[in-house]
């Protein structure tokens, strides 16, 4: 078992980044389109007080819902592949390599669910927990010490 070095998980992340980004681009233009055509049917002229509060207050919440939408979409697309049969984000997929637990089994979603949870703190940290794959033994990222797991190549 070869570990992945810290340049080949950073263009899977590069990747899953793009792809993500693409998705996300084309649902809030949808998103958007839906929006502003819903805003259009308003004469801003005959727009009372509590019409304009009543609006603002949708669209704030609309993009709210959006934001933790787009979250927990982001949250599953890398627990549910990193926890899947493939052990790999598509990113991952594409330069070969995989994650696994420290015996080199799959992920349990739980697990899995902890590492990207984990991202967070290694990049609070002025991104040093992500650094960390480059300079440890096993080339682990602080998340990957956290959830237990490493980054091997397939």
């Amino acid at each position: 078992m070869t570990y992945a070095g810290f340049w080949k998980r950073f263009a899977a992340y590069l990747i899953d980044t793009i792809l993500i980004s693409c998705v996300m681009g084309i649902i809030m233009l949808v998103f958007g389109i839906g929006l502003f055509t819903s805003m259009a049917t308003v004469d801003p002229m005959e727009m009372d007080e509590d019409t304009a509060n009543t609006m603002a207050a949708g669209v704030m919440g609309g993009m709210m819902t959006f934001f933790l939408l787009l979250s927990a979409a982001q949250w599953l697309y890398f627990a549910l592949m990193e926890s899947s049969a493939k052990q790999a984000t598509l990113g991952k997929m594409a330069l070969s390599i995989i994650v696994t637990d420290m015996s080199g089994n799959r992920l349990s979603f739980g697990r899995a669910t902890g590492r990207y949870f984990g991202k967070i703190l290694s990049g609070a940290i002025l991104m040093i927990g992500y650094i960390m794959a480059g300079f440890t033994e096993k080339k682990q990222a602080l998340h990957d010490m956290i959830a237990g797991c490493l980054v091997v190549n397939k």
